[in-house]
């Protein structure tokens, strides 16, 4: 049996705050009927506005949701609803799933099956297919050095002639246009970004920044060049790991430009089996699409691992990871100097959930410079700290023995963190980034999982 998710977690699937609001309010064990759970779903039926109740089930394996309301949201309120209610006990133990159930199980691993098996042979169609048409890929390596020049060159302008100007935005918003004409959207995204940067007391500081590291991908990307294969056992990466060198940083630098990696070339990479943390998870908006980044840790390995996932502004996320689970799965690795984001390949049996093992600050950021090593444009990376209390005015700082560090500005005074530190030491998830740490998890001294 999966072991039973509390509120904090059930609540963090939520898409908004007008679901988490409503799945409270049906959350009752007087709104369900025929409810049951079994070691991979659960299930109910909950009176609506029709005649007839909607019914609703979990797959807790994935996890997966299916509802029969005309809801768009997902998860919907009814199936939060009803994940409430077995976080609460409020769901008896059923020997078998019903029929309606059983259906949709059953449903969902064909179509599994049959995914897997159309994946092996578009793989196997790839390999056997004639190379891309070279001129064409030739002809994009062109527009991009050459717009990656003009944005070099116009780096170099900025420095000479001052700061002062860079509030006129119309500059950058020109600039933006030739990159994605240059198909370089990755740079072109990263510039559009610059004006929330002006934001602050600081902002010379950090737009130099910025500028600094735009170039130093411009001089990459100008100097690297399709590396020589290397030796048996070369090309590994800060401490050890994977690659680095000038094969992983040159994925890196294309990477960061906008040249993209399909699923398939990634599934067919670096596969790692671990019992994985879900950390955490946040959402970000930029034009009208959300990026979800789901956060995990590998309990034997001490990997670091992105999931990213994108939808539409209103359309449903990826909601399959809940934070504080650990899984047992296979993570496909994008390459680059600092592999970080991943895909899961393949998930296997349940696994217990607890805690992280976490580390003191010192070996956090011994651990984040390594990162930095392998990839200088790195922006968020995540880690477990062990033994830390929030500290300083407004509690804006994660102090442990060895040290401390300053939460990010848009972290406020973290009252959830406090409340459950009570002055006492705690085990904190957290996202680090150049600005300062986003705690994302901790957990209370019995070792439930609290979503900050």
């Amino acid at each position: 049996m999966i072991e039973r998710w509390n509120r904090d977690q059930v609540l963090a699937l939520a898409p908004d705050a007008s679901s988490q609001k409503a799945a409270g309010t049906i959350s009752s064990p007087g709104k369900w009927s025929g409810t049951g759970v079994t070691a991979d779903a659960v299930w109910g039926e909950c009176a609506g506005s029709g005649s007839k109740p909607y019914r609703a089930c979990v797959d807790l394996s994935e996890p997966a949701y299916r509802c029969t309301c005309p809801s768009r949201k997902f998860p919907c309120k009814h199936a939060l609803g009803l994940l409430l209610l077995w976080s609460a006990d409020g769901v008896p133990v059923a020997e078998e799933v019903t029929d309606w159930v059983g259906e949709w199980l059953d449903g969902r691993r064909d179509r599994a099956a049959r995914a897997s098996e159309a994946g092996a042979t578009r793989a196997v169609r790839s390999a056997e297919a004639p190379p891309a048409d070279g001129r064409r890929a030739a002809l994009r390596e062109q527009r991009v050095s050459a717009g990656l020049s003009d944005l070099e060159r116009w780096l170099a302008d900025q420095v000479r002639q001052g700061l002062a100007g860079a509030r006129r935005h119309d500059q950058w918003d020109d600039l933006v246009k030739r990159l994605i004409d240059a198909q370089a959207p990755a740079v072109a995204g990263s510039l559009s970004r610059l004006p929330a940067v002006l934001d602050g007391d600081d902002w010379p500081a950090r737009l130099l920044s910025e500028y600094a590291l735009l170039h130093l991908l411009c001089v990459a990307h100008r100097n690297l060049a399709a590396p020589a294969p290397s030796p048996a056992g070369a090309g590994d990466g800060p401490g050890g790991g994977p690659g680095a060198g000038p094969a992983g940083l040159l994925e890196r630098v294309r990477d960061r430009v906008g040249f993209s990696v399909t699923k398939e070339e990634v599934l067919a990479g670096e596969v790692v089996r671990d019992l994985w943390d879900v950390l955490g998870r946040r959402d970000e908006e930029h034009d009208r699409l959300i990026a979800r980044r789901v956060w995990l840790r590998g309990r034997r390995t001490g990997r670091a691992a992105l999931v990213l996932s994108f939808a539409p502004v209103g359309q449903a996320l990826d909601a399959s990871l809940v934070t504080g689970t650990t899984m047992d799965a296979d993570l496909a690795f994008y390459p680059g100097s600092t592999p970080l984001r991943a895909v899961v390949a393949a998930r296997h049996d349940a696994a217990p959930a607890g805690p992280p093992p976490g580390q003191s600050i010192e070996r956090a950021l011994d651990e984040v410079a390594g990162a930095l090593a392998g990839d200088p444009w790195l922006d968020s990376w995540p880690l477990v700290l062990e033994g830390v209390t929030p500290a300083g005015s407004g509690s804006r700082f994660l102090a442990g023995p060895s040290g401390g560090l300053p939460l990010h500005p848009s972290a406020g005074t973290p009252w959830r963190l406090v409340a459950t530190s009570g002055g006492h030491p705690l085990t904190v998830a957290v996202e680090w980034t150049p600005r300062g740490l986003r705690p994302l998890t901790t957990w209370d001294e019995k070792g439930r999982v609290i979503a900050l």
